[in-house]
């Protein structure tokens, strides 16, 4: 396994109480596979990410307990200065907004050719034809030209082009990309996630991609993580997911997709506002949006039932979940 993230629990310390962001996150990935992280805003995906990259606030935020073991590797072991050589190297984050993640006053080529000069000892002029070579890679289009242009020179869905060139520079094992096509319209939606997809496959990059949208993982992902409260509620391979839910959470957010068999319907809405995570609700934490729940769900926690080898959930009545969907 290239990473293994084990009992994860992340909290932040705020001035009304303790916050759990992540409750115990387990999940795994290997080389050349994809795994998509999904759930609300507020459901721990970008915190956990954050964890494993080493690039947590902290404080407020704290980490306590689980482990993270890259390569076998326990990062939660390592000193900074050794997290921080695994950084760009192994693993690299390619994040959702560009814009706000690069640098306004550098060029886009010395902001890629840094990469090169500070790991790998290169002079600019190595550095500079490295980031050509790069853009060239995610093809945008006169890269020797544009190399000397700043970020705001370019569209959304090419800075987006320009950050999957940065993760990809030196070559990592794992890439975790964080919601990297929101602020896009459909068609670069579509255009940056094959062109991920495409250079995943080519290189045997370990993909963790997190996303709210099922919409956007259908043609990528070999398995899906859907967190709900800091917690996996449900973990399986993609298209068990899509042919049959076996939580009522994930059932949810597939039926708020919009379908082309069910013109002039109404989109249906999960019921609800996420939990306060200063009070996350006793028993499933999901039980006050959830229309199976029953006694057992508001006072018993749902372990991460086995479904089958290959995927859990955490719902006192998975079975039912199962089949009652006529998706």
């Amino acid at each position: 396994m290239l990473l293994e993230v084990r009992d994860l629990h992340v909290e932040f310390r705020t001035r009304d109480g303790v916050a759990k962001a992540v409750n115990g996150v387990t999940y795994g990935v290997d080389a050349g596979e994809t795994l998509a992280v999904l759930g609300e805003s507020g459901s721990g995906k970008s915190v956990t990410a954050q964890a494993i990259m080493g690039i947590l606030d902290m404080p407020p935020g704290r980490i306590a307990g689980g482990e993270i073991l890259f390569q076998g590797q326990d990062l939660l072991k390592l000193k900074e200065e050794e997290r921080r050589k695994i950084r760009g190297a192994g693993m690299a984050m390619i994040f959702q907004d560009a814009l706000s993640s690069l640098n306004p006053v550098l060029t886009v080529g010395d902001q890629l050719g840094e990469m090169f000069t500070v790991h790998r000892g290169m002079s600019r002029k190595d550095a500079r034809a490295k980031a050509v070579e790069l853009m060239d890679r995610v093809r945008i289009p006169a890269a020797k030209e544009r190399v000397r242009q700043y970020p705001h020179q370019f569209s959304g869905g090419m800075r987006q082009r320009i950050m999957i060139a940065m993760a990809l520079a030196l070559e990592p094992a794992l890439i975790i990309a964080d919601e990297p096509t929101t602020a896009l319209d459909v068609t670069v939606q579509a255009q940056v996630m094959d062109l991920l997809a495409e250079l995943q496959r080519e290189y045997r990059i370990g993909l963790i991609l997190i996303t709210h949208d099922l919409g956007v993982v259908a043609d990528v992902a070999d398995r899906i993580a859907v967190m709900y409260a800091g917690r996996i509620v449900e973990s399986a391979p993609v298209h068990d997911i899509y042919k049959a839910p076996a939580h009522p959470y994930t059932r949810g957010l597939l039926e708020s997709i919009p379908r082309l068999d069910q013109k002039g319907q109404e989109l249906y809405a999960i019921k609800g506002l996420p939990p306060n995570l200063l009070h996350i609700p006793p028993g499933c934490p999901f039980h006050p949006r959830c229309p199976m729940a029953r006694d057992v769900c508001r006072t018993d926690v749902p372990p991460l039932y086995e479904v089958s080898p290959t995927r859990g959930s955490a719902c006192h009545f998975w079975r039912e979940c199962l089949d009652d969907y006529d998706g």
